[in-house]
């Protein structure tokens, strides 16, 4: 595995990432393409519980919401949108490390594999500080968000379930209609539909999102 480079170390340093052992953060950033024995997969596994926990904590702190609010709440602030959109104010699509195909294909500011980095910079940032630290490294990387109304609203798949319920209709199904792009870059159009109501269909970079931008289609249109 290479050596850190010099300007990303320096950027990691800036956005307040404790680097010590360089390996951990080359691998920290390093995509799957890259054939590389170790990438960041790992990483990612252990950053996405630390976020977690982290916001819960937070979440827990600083209200008095119910489980349900508090749930809704951190779904969205812990979603693979959310950390991706962390990282790109964080500049890290520049530090990306990928295979050529992979760089070639501009997964280096795909939504799925941002999402992923910002998780396995936690979970390294953990790693060399322990959680008081990564914890505190999340609460500044999340303030806006936190302090904004992310989650807040009722979430469109929730809101459409609760329409046909109250309208006497089936629950709302979802259906895969098409899946295309390569694994690190993919694409999924999905389509909701309710019976004797009508339907709606979605394309995001994960199939969460295109259910959730299908669901809020569909109520824009019939609800």
């Amino acid at each position: 595995m290479s050596a850190l480079e010099t300007r990303t170390r320096t950027w990691l340093e800036e956005a307040g990432f404790a680097v010590r052992d360089e390996a951990l953060w080359v691998e920290a950033l390093t995509h799957g393409s890259t054939g590389e024995r170790r990438d960041y997969q790992r990483l990612e596994f252990l950053g996405d519980r630390v976020l977690g926990l982290a916001i819960s904590e937070w979440l827990y702190e600083s209200g008095t919401d119910d489980e349900g609010k508090l749930a809704q709440r951190l779904n969205a602030l812990v979603s693979k949108g959310a950390c991706a959109s962390v990282a790109r104010g964080l500049g890290a699509s520049g530090h990306v490390i990928l295979g050529k195909q992979a760089r070639d294909d501009g997964a280096a500011n795909s939504e799925n594999v941002l999402g992923d980095i910002m998780e396995s910079l936690l979970g390294a940032q953990f790693r060399e500080t322990g959680y008081d630290a990564a914890r505190d490294m999340v609460r500044k990387l999340w303030s806006k968000a936190v302090d904004s109304q992310a989650g807040r609203a009722k979430h469109p798949k929730s809101a459409l379930q609760e329409w046909a319920a109250g309208n006497r209709r089936k629950p709302p199904r979802y259906e895969l209609v098409d899946r295309s792009g390569p694994d690190h870059a993919a694409t999924f159009t999905i389509r909701v539909s309710v019976n004797a109501v009508g339907e709606a269909e979605a394309t995001a970079n994960s199939k969460q999102e295109a259910e959730t931008l299908a669901a809020k289609a569909f109520m824009e249109k019939f609800g």
